[in-house]
């Protein structure tokens, strides 16, 4: 065969430049947030908002979402996703179950998300994973798209508070339902065997991804090359999904050591919304759901005293500078209205669940897991059911079922 009869493969297409307004806002952003908390509240709370940023940066970047993961191996058989959680949880738990039985980190007191198991868990997480379908994506991906510029997503992120609001005035209902004590496989077991038996179930559902995936397509799918490499790629993404989940189980390490508990989200959203009903003349201060002292402090005091406020708030800054930096920050105000319809209703699922099961993808699931709550694993195997028949109701919404995870990670 001669040489002509090769074809060159064809090159990238070129990416786009860096929307430096929307750039040096986010960084306005950032500096002018960080310096207002460091002065009205504290420097670990500036410090909280900028890890914030970090984590929104990362799961632009690395366009590490949950629904979409679970989405695309549910329709497709593709289990990168799926994978890249499980290292994420594996590093997790290395890193805090032998801290977590000390009890301090760097000489601060420290606690895991420990919760009860129960109806209420098994039914919040169900209809949470039904909403991360029709609301387009989960806690963490609510917030990281809404801030790279998903005008939808807003609309979700505005029913997720919603949503979490009905399920803090509902919660005492709900908890009063038949349910386990709360159980943390590192007290019952131990560091060392509950590590193993993490690690080890970690392991079987990558391999079950991996099984699954060949059967369905004859191989591990290759992702997507990279259009950028070294310090561009590292700025202005993309990440793979493996350094995404490095970085995030770092980052929550790093949370609880900023914190002294794992990285949460949604209890902010039940705040924001109780926060809301009081101005409209609402006592949501008589709910038993705020009737402890923190509780009651957190809904009277300011929004920026709260961690996981704050928080947030960074995630939403950092995805903006990710979207800047990556050239993709580009909003689009037209939504179909059944696309519509969806993001509300699931993002009220979504808010609704989140209350029920103590925490959503991040506060239950990841953060759970990593505290060695058994609530955490009942809220995976609970959520990936309804994901399941979220993603069968996509299309009477208008909305696609992929084949491959999408840019955006929702």
């Amino acid at each position: 065969m001669s040489a002509s009869t090769f074809v060159e493969a064809p090159p990238l297409p070129r990416p786009p430049g860096v929307q430096a307004t929307a750039a040096m806002g986010a960084g306005a952003l950032l500096l002018a947030g960080a310096a207002l908390l460091a002065q009205g509240i504290g420097p670990r709370q500036a410090a909280l908002y900028l890890l914030g940023a970090m984590l929104g940066l990362v799961l632009y970047h690395a366009s590490f979402g949950f629904t979409s993961a679970w989405r695309v191996f549910i329709a497709d058989g593709r289990g990168a996703g799926l994978r890249a959680q499980m290292l994420m949880l594996a590093i997790a738990v290395l890193l805090f179950f032998p801290v977590l039985a000390s009890g301090t980190l760097l000489g601060q007191p420290v606690q895991g998300l420990v919760a009860p198991v129960g109806v209420s868990v098994v039914f919040g997480a169900f209809i949470f994973g039904i909403g991360m379908q029709l609301g387009g994506g989960c806690a963490s991906g609510t917030l990281y798209t809404a801030g790279g510029g998903s005008v939808r997503m807003v609309l979700t992120l505005l029913a997720f508070v919603v949503g979490s609001t009905f399920g803090a005035a509902h919660l005492h209902w709900w908890a009063s339902l038949p349910h386990l004590a709360p159980i943390s496989v590192i007290t019952v077991w131990g560091v060392g065997p509950a590590i193993l038996v993490n690690l080890v179930l970690f392991a079987l559902i990558a391999g079950v991804t991996v099984v699954v995936e060949r059967r369905r397509h004859g191989r591990l799918v290759p992702g997507t090359p990279a259009v950028r490499s070294g310090l561009p790629r590292l700025l202005r993404g993309p990440w793979p999904m493996v350094a995404g989940a490095v970085a995030l189980a770092v980052l929550n390490f790093a949370t609880l050591a900023l914190a002294g508990r794992p990285w949460g989200i949604t209890s902010a959203f039940a705040l924001w919304g109780s926060k809301a009903a009081m101005a409209l003349g609402i006592d949501a201060a008589s709910w038993p759901f705020w009737s402890s002292p923190a509780q009651a402090a957190a809904l009277h005091g300011s929004v920026l005293a709260d961690v996981t406020s704050v928080m947030d708030f960074g995630i939403i800054v950092g995805a903006l500078l990710a979207a800047a930096l990556a050239g993709r920050y580009a909003p689009k105000f037209r939504i179909p209205l059944r696309s519509a319809l969806a993001a509300v209703v699931g993002g009220i699922m979504l808010g609704y669940g989140s209350r029920l099961a103590y925490g959503c993808n991040i506060g239950a699931y990841f953060s759970g897991i990593a505290s060695g709550s058994l609530h955490g694993w009942a809220w995976m195997a609970a959520a990936f059911v309804g994901n399941v028949l979220g993603t069968g109701l996509r299309p009477l919404f208008g909305m696609e079922v992929e084949r491959v995870p999408r840019q955006t990670g929702c």
